[in-house]
């Protein structure tokens, strides 16, 4: 008898391993479909964006045909804001400033926050799907992504399951509180999305306008593995890789802004370089949003600030790292 319970134990064992290796397989397949439904759909949608105390309800309209992605996502609370998304040119129009911004952009659109290769991912997180609910009227299986260090936070995602469309997004930290919340409240397939429905809203005549040029983007956005001309980001997570970088920018204040972009695949942190030309800093210090770290530092006449969705640790590992190399 003991023999007996013994055997079926370990056929038990056996098919539980099993089983959690298809069913972790499950959800990095389930992450991948949702990325190729989230590109290649056509659809429309309500969702809710919270960050902190600030929550904002927008609408979306996504379509993908011959001529490529565009994308429209309106503010329907808050500032007046629209953003067009034609393929890789990006339009940022705010009726309050009347200002209308156009500029090239690597981004992939909405979500932003969408894995890129999960193959890379999986040695920095790890995927599990670990239930289904119910988001805007639809079922959804419920996707967990856990860092597997305390450099980054994790991530809860819903996945339409007739559809794969994303439903929800939750960013949290290693306790498991919330800081980011995107929902949709609406979704809905579309056969087709008319040209029209992608034009703005305003005319844009009296609008100032600024615009990228080709050559700006092709000469600012160059990664040189963690070096810009000039500065160095010498501690960095592992994973974390220069996607972007932007030299010829002005701030506020009219002084010269670099600009990098650092991301593993999920998180992001931008690192801003900025001259103070005998002024006094903008900010220094520590500040949160939600799941956004912002930190600042001066070193040799120059304001070094990131801004990024990790935590608040590394981010000042990041700043203080930062070393001129000129």
């Amino acid at each position: 008898m003991n023999k007996y319970f013994k055997i079926r134990g370990v056929i038990f064992g056996l098919c539980l391993c099993v089983f959690n290796n298809l069913h972790a397989q499950t959800s990095e397949q389930l992450i991948n479909m949702m990325a190729d439904a989230t590109k290649n759909l056509n659809y429309e949608g309500t969702f809710i964006f919270l960050r902190g105390d600030d929550m904002d309800v927008m609408r979306i309209l996504h379509r993908l045909d011959d001529n490529g992605e565009r994308e429209k996502i309106i503010a329907l609370t808050g500032p007046a804001r629209e953003i067009i998304r034609n393929n890789n040119t990006v339009t940022c129009i705010f009726p309050d400033k009347q200002e209308v911004m156009v500029e090239r952009s690597r981004a992939q659109g909405f979500p932003s926050k969408l894995p890129e290769a999960i193959e890379v991912l999986a040695d920095y997180y790890e995927f599990s799907t670990i239930g289904d609910e119910r988001i805007a009227g639809k079922d959804a299986w419920v996707v967990q992504i856990l860092p597997k260090d305390e450099f980054r936070y994790g991530y809860q995602l819903w996945i339409d399951k007739e559809n794969f469309l994303l439903l929800k997004s939750e960013m949290r930290n290693d306790m498991g509180k919330s800081l980011e919340l995107v929902m949709f409240t609406e979704l809905k397939l579309l056969t087709t999305i008319g040209d029209e429905m992608f034009k703005p809203s305003v005319s844009g005549n009296e609008y100032t306008w600024y615009q990228y040029t080709q050559e700006e983007y092709a000469s600012n956005n160059s990664a040189d593995n963690g070096r810009s001309n000039g500065w160095q980001v010498t501690w960095m997570p592992a994973g974390f890789k220069l996607n972007e970088y932007d030299g010829n920018s002005k701030s506020m204040n009219n002084s010269t802004l670099e600009h990098m972009i650092y991301s593993d695949g999920i998180s992001t942190i931008s690192i801003f370089i900025e001259s103070l030309n005998d002024q006094l800093p903008i900010n220094t210090g520590f500040m949160n949003i939600g799941g956004v770290n912002v930190y600042s530092r001066t070193t040799e006449g120059f304001q070094v600030t990131a801004v990024g969705e990790v935590p608040q640790p590394t981010i000042m590992r990041m700043v203080d790292s930062v070393v001129a190399t000129r």
